[in-house]
């Protein structure tokens, strides 16, 4: 029977399917269709069932992933909302914080609120911080609130109320009597999506995921009708941000988790490969059409964003978010990423894409700007006959004429020119895959680096080699990896709660029974019996006193005030570089990770029948290395004839059907008995 996955990216949507009977592989990569995301997953399952031979009648699990939310939320595309509040608190969501990511910005200012002022409504109620009513809630003020809403034609309400976290009671009401009163608009209440404190984060996170619940609820429910006709009837489960999957009803709740939906799943498969290799550090990068996103693997777990905020710069705060979301660092250096020179003289690549509409001027769209892919195909990498496995012709002459106009004004040849292009997008790609590893108190040289994307395996060699890894790695279908990427993901739930008390033995013992509790939400959560096979994983939220923010640490049943001490001074250290011992230390919150066992994509060992490295060369390709090399001939070798155990020495090149893997001079590829390509440095002889 088969498992299905899609991942609707910014320039393609990939298809990747796996029949778990006979171990056969169905793939597929289309033009992401922008006006309608589900017409591109329908046309990726057409291909599929016409170049593979795909049955979707066989097909009993699909995982889908993309970027609607993402999408709905930074191009404003969301539904009018409301938010009603604690009187006294309506503008809670504009004042913001105030730390100021650059200090001394004198143009600095705050991000401009989803929901406007004249939509932000009080009601009179209030809950101290320790769930005791102060006021009652006064229903009898959502008269005028009701009617606003219909004069504005809102088609959601956000309900936040001040410590709902901890009884949520006034909140539950407040929905239900809106609900009634606009049976039409969604009402989403803040404690259903996160029970975190931080008033301004809590509310923030509320607004947002009712600005686009009513989208991916349509959304949804158009893919589940266009599945249905395809005859692709099975259950259907969406990727979320936390590396986890979650069925549609149950995405549709809290939509927000699903705003990195897309690269979580490649984060999800790098994981899985490196269970394959034997790797607990593991550098995950995908080089997708539009973005690079790279992400951590620490200790075989994906490393989550405790303080992920959304269109967060060097010099914007962004608007966060309290939903648990894998800690990827994203950047506009991708495939499409546009080439410029600026005022100064200066040649830029990204942010700006040229995406799938017109697309690299290499496509023959329309595009008439260098772009990276451009510069790839120009020096050589790339076949333009057998790109995406022969789907696409791609001009040659076309990139090279959008890449002359950068050289000429640079005084460079066409050829240096692309090799420029190369190098800025490749210095954006290491300055990135640092963030996730340095600047949070990690070795990228104890980590193995898998590489995925349609422009990512081109790159591989030389970014491992210059961030000096274990061992550079390229995985099965690499330009589709995030699709694959869904099959190695199982269902997963994060419950949160905030829980204020100075260590001790006592405050140890409270902690399991917390935890207990939280165990119990999330079997409930699965719709699974007491027996059923849950992994949880336990993190505290700790903090020396007189500290405003704290860092987490895992907690063990069985911990003692002593033992959970440790593990926290060591997380801080690894944090912040020092540890306070003498310190007291303060709970301030508990984050339970559940995740359901089930299948996952297998790795079974490839056959090395009709497989050779005779039998797997191509022919030989001339390919630019730089002023230094200049051109090399290179052998070009077919991914799918390579036998198990193969070692060939660098330069050359891997073709498959989504990418082309550049190995360097000084360079060895071997094939594991998985058919995983690693790139490791030749030793000294």
């Amino acid at each position: 029977m088969i498992r299905l996955a899609t991942d609707v990216g910014g320039t393609f949507t990939d298809l990747v399917g796996y029949d778990e009977r006979t171990g056969e592989v169905f793939t597929a990569k289309s033009l992401t269709t922008v006006k309608d995301q589900s017409e591109g997953v329908l046309n990726a399952i057409a291909m599929a069932e016409k170049k593979d031979g795909l049955r979707s009648r066989d097909v009993i699990f699909f995982a889908h992933g993309g970027t609607t939310v993402i999408n709905a939320i930074t191009e404003r595309k969301g539904v009018r909302t409301a938010l009603v509040t604690t009187a006294g608190f309506r503008d809670v969501l504009e004042i913001g914080r105030g730390n100021r990511p650059d200090l001394y910005n004198l143009q600095f200012h705050s991000p401009e609120p989803f929901v406007p002022r004249n939509l932000r409504f009080e009601i009179d109620e209030r809950i101290d911080a320790r769930g005791n009513v102060i006021r009652p809630l006064d229903l009898s003020g959502l008269k005028p609130i009701v009617q606003k809403c219909r004069e504005f034609q809102v088609e959601a309400i956000a309900v936040l109320f001040l410590h709902s976290y901890v009884n949520p009671d006034h909140e539950i009401q407040c929905a239900r009597a809106l609900a009634a009163a606009l049976p039409h608009v969604t009402v989403c209440a803040s404690h259903e999506v996160s029970r975190q404190w931080r008033e301004y984060e809590r509310t923030n996170t509320v607004v947002l995921n009712a600005y686009v619940q009513p989208i991916i609820q349509h959304y949804f429910a158009r893919l589940e009708e266009a599945l249905a006709r395809q005859d692709l009837t099975c259950p259907y489960y969406a990727m979320q941000s936390n590396g986890g999957i979650s069925t549609f009803d149950q995405a549709t709740q809290s939509p927000l988790t699903l705003v990195e939906s897309g690269p979580a799943g490649g984060v999800a498969g790098a994981a899985r490969i490196g269970q394959v290799i034997g790797a607990t550090e593991v550098l995950s990068l995908d080089v997708g059409g539009t973005t690079a996103k790279c992400s951590l693997i620490h200790e075989g777990r994906p490393t989550l964003n405790s303080e992920y905020k959304l269109e967060h710069t060097r010099i914007e705060p962004g608007y966060p978010v309290q939903v648990p979301v894998v800690d990827i660092v994203e950047i506009g250096s991708g495939g499409g990423s546009i080439a410029r020179i600026d005022e100064r003289g200066v040649l830029k690549v990204g942010p700006e894409s040229a995406g799938s509409e017109p697309g690299p001027a290499c496509y023959g769209r329309g595009g008439d700007r260098p772009t990276l892919s451009d510069a790839i195909l120009t020096i050589g990498v790339f076949d333009p006959a057998n790109f995406a496995g022969g789907t696409m012709q791609l001009d040659k002459s076309k990139a090279i004429a959008a890449i002359e106009t950068v050289a000429k004004p640079l005084g460079l040849s066409v050829e240096d020119a692309a090799m420029a292009i190369i190098e800025i997008a490749h210095a954006n790609m290491i300055n990135a895959l640092k963030l996730v590893t340095v600047q949070r108190g990690h070795d990228p040289r104890e980590a193995a680096l898998v590489i995925s994307g349609g422009a990512g395996p081109a790159l591989a060699a030389r970014l491992g080699r210059d961030l000096n890894v274990k061992t550079t790695v390229v995985p099965p279908h690499p330009g589709i990896f995030s699709a694959w990427g869904m099959l190695a993901a199982e269902p997963r739930a994060d419950f949160r709660g905030t829980w204020f008390a100075a260590l001790s033995p006592d405050a140890v013992e409270e902690l399991s029974r917390r935890f207990r509790q939280l165990e119990q939400e999330a079997v409930a959560y699965f719709a699974k019996g007491a027996d059923a096979d849950i992994r949880f994983t336990y993190r505290v939220e700790a903090r020396y006193k007189g500290q405003e923010h704290g860092v987490f640490a895992t907690f063990q049943h069985g911990d003692t005030q002593e033992t959970f001490g440790d593990r926290f001074h060591a997380s801080h250290e690894r944090a912040y570089t020092f540890r306070l011992p003498a310190s007291p230390i303060e709970i301030t919150g508990l984050h339970l990770e559940a995740v359901l066992s089930g299948p996952v994509i297998a790795m079974p060992r490839i056959s090395d029948e009709d497989r050779s490295v005779d039998a797997a060369l191509r022919g030989n390709r001339d390919v630019y290395f730089g002023s230094s090399l200049g051109w090399l001939t290179c052998p070009v070798y077919d991914r799918g004839k390579l036998p198990p155990a193969a070692v060939i020495e660098g330069p050359l090149l891997v073709e498959e059907a989504t990418t082309t893997t550049l190995i360097l001079e000084r360079q060895v590829l071997e094939v594991t008995a998985e058919g995983v390509l690693l790139i490791r440095e030749q030793t000294a002889s």
